[in-house]
């Protein structure tokens, strides 16, 4: 399986992207034969399937045109989803006020915990967990040096 230049697709879609109003939050060679090329683009607004079809309609045939990506392919637009990862302090600000599941390695241990993200700054975060039978609500501060990683958690 060829590998793409990724970094090169990334720098042609991102200036045509941005003036459409969207955020290319990823870009991904992959499937069985490697000949799916995954753009998954964002914006504040909700993405829609609306979204996708016009972003696809756009993108296919300026990587035509640039001829980066040899022999045909499958283009795959989409949104990070539901659960989308949560990449760096700005994600975790946008978020603010939502539902997280965060993984920390405070010192060698690590742990996971699931909350409402309350609070976002230059330290770190703080997520309160929801009160088990009756005990109160508690709020964890971690240390950005301590985020392994996080993601939006969908609650049911």
């Amino acid at each position: 399986m060829p590998t793409w230049p990724i970094t090169s697709i990334r720098a042609l879609l991102e200036p045509t992207l941005e003036h459409m109003g969207y955020e290319l939050y990823a870009v991904e060679q992959s499937g069985q034969s490697g000949r799916t090329l995954r753009v998954s683009i964002d914006r504040v607004e909700a993405i829609t399937i609306d979204d996708c079809e016009r972003v696809s309609r756009i993108v296919g045939p300026l990587l035509d045109n640039a001829s980066l990506i040899p022999g045909p392919y499958d283009l795959d637009v989409s949104s990070p989803g539901a659960e989308r990862p949560l990449r760096g302090k700005d994600d975790y600000a946008r978020f603010r006020g939502k539902r997280v599941n965060v993984r920390c390695r405070p010192g060698q241990t690590e742990t996971v915990g699931e909350g409402q993200l309350v609070a976002v700054d230059g330290a770190g975060i703080a997520v309160q967990s929801q009160g088990q039978r009756g005990r109160a609500q508690v709020i964890v501060h971690i240390g950005w040096d301590d985020v392994a990683s996080g993601r939006l958690a969908v609650s049911i």
